[in-house]
């Protein structure tokens, strides 16, 4: 028997060791996107000027702060932020070993491991220097501890539900809502159960969730400030039925293309639907799985019922509490036993996950993604500016080149220019052209889209001598660089 369960425990390993080496192959790259230029723009500031900037921002900020550690510790170097995220999803792969195969068995540990590190959607996240990764993990632990303490009823798990809900709140939107239907769920659960708790435990309770909403006031105000700043305008757009295509295939489908993880995740979730009708027929007690999937499946439908006043329903945020798909899955599967059908369902997500990771390294080494930065590292001089209407590839300019004066031009007059500060002090948002020229002492560089929509739009262009265009194409996110030289 001891024997047996070394051996399980070494498979088990086993997976988080391989599982680590696949979501690290890629990330050792210093290629950003407009997203992730947001987040190392802020590291250029301290703690209070995060907040700041932050506030204006449409997510909270304790990611930020943790960044900010990383900063202080490692300089401001991409491929440390990219290596933050990553260990952020392998923690999350080893929550199957040191938390789930010890609270619901060992094959589910094992399933959880695997999915956690395995699903294609766990690699791209794991790359992004953002808050997804550490989210996921804070609402998983969430989940885990309010598991424990429903069980136990006993403080130490009580609190940890509550330091992991008070983090997740400050992580992600999504998250503090999931954080939210957990607390509210265990308060009633609490009032209908109080008998069979102890009166210590139960004023330990009261003040654990008071703690809670009181260290969450001092951003509350942010908070509303940027619900009513997101009510006025997102950029989220929805379609259907592609938002319904994308929320179904998410957590298999990765950087592939659609059609096969879509079919794979309709089957999937389809077997997973008759092991838990099979279980409910058999008057199983599944509530363990069945909350996950309910607090998964609340949160979509309270964000898909706002989106019909404001577009926020999106399906790369489902990211932040996968961690609850993950396990319910795990969990139904290690009900269902049969060894046949989890092999197969094992073997076509990996073969996803390496079909994955050779579409993530080849974009992430391409030659082609230092090209712009190298050419403006290489051609800029002291009192030459640059230029941008378009921030997706002008932000990622403005994180990676800081030589310069840069000028952001806010031609569409969006209400951004205090959570623009992130990228300051190189950066200006300015709404006119003549704005950003009129003080130019040398030359003009525009970093202009495929169209060259900002160069065309230039007024009175006889008044400047065009020295060349270049154009990049990226194979990182494919972005495409106009950049254009103007001398007066």
């Amino acid at each position: 028997m001891k024997q047996l369960l070394k051996k399980e425990n070494r498979f088990h390993i086993a997976i988080i060791i391989l599982g680590a080496i696949l979501l690290f192959l890629p990330a050792f790259h210093k290629n950003i996107w407009f997203d992730e230029s947001y987040s190392v723009g802020l590291m250029n500031h301290s703690f209070t000027e995060i907040w700041t900037i932050g506030s204006h921002d449409v997510h909270p900020i304790l990611y930020y702060w943790m960044l900010k550690i990383v900063n202080l510790i490692g300089g401001n170097n991409l491929i440390a932020y990219r290596i933050f995220s990553v260990i952020g999803i392998v923690l999350l792969g080893i929550l199957g070993y040191s938390h789930i195969r010890k609270d619901f068995g060992k094959t589910t540990g094992i399933l959880f491991t695997f999915f956690a590190m395995f699903l294609p959607v766990m690699l791209n996240y794991a790359l992004e220097i953002r808050m997804y990764s550490w989210t996921v993990v804070l609402v998983t632990l969430m989940a885990i501890y309010l598991n424990r303490f429903i069980r136990q009823k006993d403080f130490k798990n009580l609190v940890l539900f509550g330091i992991f809900s008070l983090a997740s709140c400050y992580m992600h939107y999504y998250a503090l809502l999931a954080a939210g239907i957990m607390n509210l769920g265990l308060i009633i659960y609490v009032i209908r159960k109080r008998e069979n708790f102890e009166k210590g435990i139960f004023l330990k309770f009261i003040l654990v969730e008071a703690m809670q909403v009181i260290l969450y006031l001092p951003w509350l105000i942010c908070f509303v400030k940027q619900a009513l700043r997101v009510g006025k305008g997102f950029w989220i757009t929805i379609e259907f039925p592609q938002i319904l295509i994308d929320i179904l295939n998410f957590q298999v489908k990765g950087s592939l293309e659609e059609i096969i993880p879509t079919i794979l995740a309709s089957l999937f979730y389809l077997y997973i639907g008759y092991i838990i009708i099979k279980n409910i027929r058999k008057k199983e007690k599944i509530k363990e799985g069945i909350i996950p999937i309910a607090v998964y499946g609340m949160v979509i439908v309270i964000v898909a019922l706002v989106s019909r006043i404001s577009p926020i329903l999106y399906a790369r945020y489902l990211f932040t509490i996968t961690g609850l798909l993950i396990f319910a899955i795990s969990y139904f599967l290690a009900k269902e036993n049969n060894q046949l059908v989890i092999g197969l369902i094992c073997g076509a997500v990996l073969v996803l996950s390496i079909m994955n990771l050779k579409v993530n390294i080849e974009e992430n080494y391409d030659v082609s993604n230092q090209e712009p930065v190298a050419y403006l590292q290489e051609n800029l001089q002291p009192d030459d500016i640059i230029m941008y209407s378009n921030i997706n590839n002008g932000g990622v300019i403005a994180a990676l080149v800081d030589t310069n004066q840069q000028y952001f031009l806010n031609l569409e007059n969006w209400t951004i220019e205090e959570a623009y500060k992130a990228y300051s002090p190189q950066m200006k948002v300015v709404y006119r052209i003549e704005d950003a020229v009129q003080e130019a002492k040398g030359r003009i560089f525009i970093i202009d889209t495929g169209d060259l929509s900002l160069y065309h739009n230039l007024e009175n262009k006889e008044k400047y001598k065009e020295v060349c265009i270049q154009k990049f194409e990226p194979k990182y996110k494919n972005y495409t660089y106009q950049i254009v030289v103007l001398e007066k």
